[in-house]
């Protein structure tokens, strides 16, 4: 079985290709892929080059991890039917292309205890499941304290306000540098940072994934306050010692999300206590991927790009 998938050849070099799937085996589905987002952090240092190494990283790469279709294929036994809408966090199933990532195409087979059930309404917004899950992951946890100061209004940033105040919290208050990112929010404010004269945040979760800014963050915590690094940073992490020293700073580094952060978000989604919507700001036919890409790196207007394989010609 062929599909057509996003192909990164390298860096910059980007193309819609067609390549042959790995048979299915037990245990796995098929799935046709409707909607997949594209990263504006993993997905573009891919792009740029700059990703750090990983296992099974390489190129030819198919990118992706944000994808929503529906099962077409499932083997006996993997409690999966035909017609079911899922969420797939991409998926290692190419003859001539690393699948590190691997969501971004046509048909994709994957293991049934990859996928997670959606609901049959969300279209394009079924692919934002794994920004929503790696929200939920960098707050949950006994010790971890819900965030009071939330650096950067992107898709993340949105999201990590949204749970927040869907956990009964205090509103977060959120910064943002660029003006045009300043509006949609729903129950918090966003200002610039030079507006904000606060020094006691007990908690500040930085989604910029500006590590530039690291000093300035540790500056803003009260004594014990600790600084969540919820983004992604492909270069070394440093910070000045003694004001870390004077309030007795903590950092916190949130991993991938796992597969409970998954459930917890979808059953906040289907009680009605989150919301996707407002968060897809572009959408463009696969044909038009490589075009989607640049669009999702460079404009600043793009919260979030979503590839429509169900248009393409």
């Amino acid at each position: 079985m062929d599909t057509r998938a996003v192909l990164l050849h390298g860096p910059e070099d980007l193309a819609l290709d067609t390549l042959a799937l790995k048979a299915p085996g037990a245990g796995d589905l098929v799935v046709e892929i409707s909607h997949s987002g594209i990263s504006t952090g993993t997905e573009k240092l891919f792009w740029t080059g700059e990703m750090p190494p990983f296992p099974g990283m390489g190129y030819p790469l198919v990118p992706g991890y944000e994808s929503a279709g529906e099962v077409v294929e499932a083997a006996p036994g993997t409690g999966f039917r035909p017609g079911e809408r899922v969420f797939v966090p991409g998926a290692d199933c190419f003859d001539g292309a690393f699948g590190l990532f691997g969501g971004a195409a046509g048909h994709l087979v994957t293991r049934a205890d990859r996928v997670s059930r959606i609901d049959g309404g969300l279209c394009a917004e079924g692919a934002l499941l794994a920004l929503a899950a790696t929200a939920r992951h960098a707050m949950a946890g006994l010790r971890n304290r819900v965030p009071e100061l939330i650096v950067g209004h992107g898709v993340l940033g949105r999201l990590l306000a949204r749970l927040t105040i869907a956990a009964g919290a205090p509103a977060p208050t959120v910064w943002e540098t660029q003006p045009g990112r300043r509006d949609g929010a729903e129950g918090y404010a966003v200002i610039a940072p030079e507006d904000d004269p606060r020094r006691d945040y007990a908690a500040i979760y930085d989604a910029s994934g500006n590590a530039a800014i690291l000093n300035d963050l540790i500056g803003r915590l009260s004594r014990g306050g600790e600084v969540v690094l919820a983004g992604f940073y492909p270069q070394g992490l440093s910070f000045a010692f003694p004001p870390a020293f004077m309030r007795e700073a903590r950092l916190r580094v949130a991993a991938e999300w796992a597969r409970e952060d998954l459930v917890a978000v979808s059953a906040l989604l289907d009680s009605g206590a989150l919301s996707l919507s407002g968060l897809i700001t572009h959408a463009e036919p696969v044909d038009r991927a490589a075009q989607a890409y640049r669009t999702a790196f460079d404009d600043p207007a793009c919260l979030k790009m979503i590839l429509n394989w169900k248009d393409a010609a």
